[in-house]
């Protein structure tokens, strides 16, 4: 069912040192600028890379839920893998038939590359925050 990896999300407090780390000690040139995603409560930046992307994401408001994830690991790091899926519905309902928890509502939500995602809590996939994304049109 998961098809590609898309990208490694990683929170920190600054997009902006992040960026620099990226670019500085690993080279990366390609490195979008910081958007802002408030219905999710986020600034994000993608760190483009050959094969996947890194997603820097930093707190956007005093109700982003990345402030917990930074209250417990304040210089950030590691907070979720995503993959792509032909189908995101399908993929939902799949997930929660072998037992996985999707979180919220559990109904996608546009994600930061404008087509749905899901995530799943992480005490069902191996102690791993996962998001599912729908495969991007513009890949297939």
């Amino acid at each position: 069912m998961i098809g590609r990896l898309n990208h490694v999300g990683i929170a920190t407090p600054s997009i902006e040192e992040s960026q620099a780390l990226y670019r500085d000690l690993f080279g990366a040139n390609e490195i979008t600028p910081r958007t802002a995603i408030p219905e999710q409560g986020v600034w994000v930046s993608f760190v483009n890379l050959p094969n996947a992307q890194i997603e820097l994401i930093e707190p956007y408001g005093d109700a982003s839920p990345l402030h917990a994830f930074l209250a417990k690991t304040p210089k950030g790091g590691q907070h979720h893998v995503c993959f792509e899926v032909p189908d995101i519905l399908a993929a939902r309902d799949e997930m929660r038939d072998k037992g996985a928890a999707v979180l919220g509502t559990g109904e996608p939500r546009m994600g930061a590359h404008g087509v749905p995602v899901i995530f799943l809590h992480p005490k069902g996939t191996g102690g791993v925050l996962v998001e599912l994304m729908q495969e991007p049109a513009a890949d297939h």
